[in-house]
């Protein structure tokens, strides 16, 4: 079990290597950071006097292992378009991300396996298929135009909810938080919607199919015909084994709900990590951009790594083909 372990983690850490190294490349063709950090009435002199204080006449081979190296250590470098620390201006943005994704998570969790059991247990329904006909348009519609016919209906026809924004925030010190103030929670429903819809109809999907195929299984029938009730049967018999696929599901989304809140929050120009690297793209400010994919990555392979754990400690077979 350690050398399946040790593997995996090799593995991940190679997959980071090649992923910060592809990332960095692509980085070089974004543009001249040089071009916008000087006016139209720099120097010779000053750009290669700016050039070479930001590293950028190094070759890129000696950048990026000095990347890695000081990324380990948890400094990414200085802003080339603020002229702060990288892990500090990541700090300040991480509470918005983090509360979104939260939020959006919960709601696609709960309302997903609710909806999920009902369409199972009430497949013939007309509120069931309803459900389901409805949840194609989470399935099918892209997120910004979620996003964008949300804020139409709630934001511009009824005036109920703010289009953009945060709200008004409390800083706690070491975390300023949106969730305890009317604003902030008003200014959350809607990205928070936006982001975890697609999310809450897969999940709805699949904890429905799952439940199908275990309602089918022989040892319902024998609940069924021991006299149980519809609510033990369905609760405690076949929701609990229907859970085991939809856990493993919902933990590789959660990953992507975080990567997947740079549209959802450029729509709803929510201040968080997804907005700031756009706006680092448009400054070409790679120190940022190679330090947000560096840390979308960390999470996408650290969620990875431990749903191959888990699933080795659950079948060793795992462990013998590996």
């Amino acid at each position: 079990m350690l050398s399946y372990i040790i593997r995996r983690v090799a593995q991940s850490a190679l997959v980071l290597f090649v992923v910060g190294l592809v990332a960095f490349s692509m980085f070089r063709f974004v543009g001249d950071p040089i071009d916008n950090m000087l006016g139209q009435e720099r120097t010779m002199e000053d750009v290669e006097r700016l050039r070479a204080q930001l590293g950028l006449d190094q070759p890129f081979p000696v950048q990026y292992v000095k990347f890695l190296q000081e990324a380990v250590q948890g400094n990414f470098g200085v802003s080339f378009r603020q002229g702060r620390p990288v892990a500090e201006i990541l700090a300040e943005r991480a509470p918005a991300t983090l509360e979104l994704a939260l939020v959006s998570a919960v709601f696609a969790i709960v309302l997903g396996i609710a909806l999920g059991v009902f369409t199972a247990i009430r497949r013939d329904g007309f509120a069931a298929n309803f459900i389901m006909s409805a949840s194609l348009i989470g399935v099918s519609l892209p997120t910004f135009l979620i996003g964008i016919l949300l804020i139409y209906v709630f934001s511009v026809e009824l005036g109920w909810l703010p289009s953009f924004g945060r709200g008004e925030v409390v800083d706690l010190g070491w975390w300023n938080t949106g969730l305890l103030t009317s604003s902030g929670l008003k200014a959350l429903i809607l990205p928070a919607i936006t982001l975890g819809l697609y999310q809450m109809t897969l999940i709805m999907r699949l904890v429905r199919s799952e439940m199908l195929e275990v309602l089918r299984q022989d040892y319902i029938r024998f609940a069924r015909a021991r006299g149980l009730s519809d609510r033990t049967i369905n609760f405690r018999h076949a929701l609990k084994n229907t859970m085991v696929p939809v856990i493993t599901i919902i933990g590789l989304q959660l990953g992507a709900i975080i990567a997947f809140a740079i549209i959802t929050e450029t729509v709803f120009q929510w201040p968080g990590l997804g907005l700031l690297f756009i706006n680092a793209i448009q400054f070409v400010d790679i120190p940022v951009m190679a330090a947000y994919l560096m840390m979308i990555s960390v999470i996408f392979v650290t969620i990875n790594l431990a749903v191959d754990i888990l699933y080795a400690f659950i079948d060793p077979r795992l462990r013998v083909s590996a």
